[in-house]
């Protein structure tokens, strides 16, 4: 079992001392893993509701850092950690593009990236960047086959229905191997089917248990239909956690509650096969040293469980 951390990047924590100082210290607890996810927006009318709680985007998402800049930073200031992505929206880049800024963040962090790969929920952030909003799947599956041409072949050439790249050499590739650990997320079952035939695991967000068991199942036997072995696969499980003093109702955890609740979720989490949980304190610390306290108890917590 891994237990990460989402580095602060979203509103009050939208700063180099607070990413730094954060990074340093949850490698020094023991975390195993840091984690930064990716917005664009912050639409006054957005098209789509925010896909949690009552639907409202959270105040913190009115500031944002871009997700590779904070984790190369906080790849500065450790050594040990992992770094991932949760999730990068991966279409709103040219897959060469995307290529190049994940080898390099692999690269200067000596090895340490595991690439976690989204589609957003949001499609005015597909409006302002130019890319169709329907389709997403066909563009995705394209992309990797980009990515994975990229990261294994010496020469690639890629005629594609999307993309066009003429034969070329791209170097370097990533330091820890052919290619990135490569994580999806989605809760369709297309998704899962996609996970189970192209990724080394799940990119997952908090939610009732037997609701993820249920969806793991269809990414497992996508895996074995695909003739790869579905044990191989990584369960990694995001906790959004907005704590309170009082209990929550158990379909409200871990999105609400108390922090012992959210550890009772995060084991029994781990009982039903997730391999990796990080917690995400946006919502609910004001100060570093409050995130500190609280990812710390949690880390203890679940350790002790």
């Amino acid at each position: 079992m891994r237990i990460g951390l989402a580095v602060p990047q979203y509103g009050a924590f939208a700063n180099p001392e607070a990413i730094i100082e954060v990074s340093r210290a949850a490698e020094e607890m023991g975390f195993d893993s840091l984690w930064a996810g990716d917005r664009i927006l912050n639409p006054i009318n957005p098209s789509n509701p925010y896909p949690a709680g009552d639907g409202t985007m959270p105040r913190e998402f009115a500031i944002f850092l871009e997700p590779l800049s904070v984790l190369t930073l906080a790849a500065a200031h450790t050594e040990r950690v992992r770094l991932g992505t949760s999730t990068l929206n991966v279409l709103w880049y040219p897959p060469v593009i995307l290529a190049r800024a994940l080898t390099t963040l692999d690269v200067l962090s000596s090895g340490r990236l595991d690439a976690g790969f989204g589609l957003g929920w949001l499609e005015d952030e597909y409006t302002a960047v130019n890319v169709p909003w329907k389709g997403r799947g066909a563009r995705l599956d394209e992309t990797l086959d980009v990515l994975e041409k990229i990261w294994f072949s010496d020469v690639i050439e890629h005629n594609g229905e999307l993309f066009t790249i003429p034969p070329t050499k791209i170097l370097p590739k990533p330091k820890q191997g052919s290619r990135l650990p490569i994580l999806l997320g989605g809760y369709t079952p297309a998704s899962l089917r996609r996970v189970g035939r192209r990724a080394d695991g799940w990119l997952g967000v908090g939610r009732p248990l037997d609701y993820l068991t249920s969806l793991w199942r269809i990414a497992q036997r996508s895996a074995e239909a695909a003739g790869r072995d579905p044990s191989s696969l990584r369960l990694v499980l995001r906790i959004n956690a907005k704590l309170t003093d009082h209990k929550a109702e158990p379909d409200q955890v871990p999105s609400a509650g108390t922090l012992n609740q959210v550890i009772d979720y995060a084991l029994a989490a781990v009982a039903a096969g997730a391999d990796e949980i990080f917690l995400d304190l946006a919502q609910t610390a004001t100060a570093t040293s409050e995130v500190l306290d609280l990812a710390g108890t949690f880390l203890q917590g679940v350790r002790a469980g």
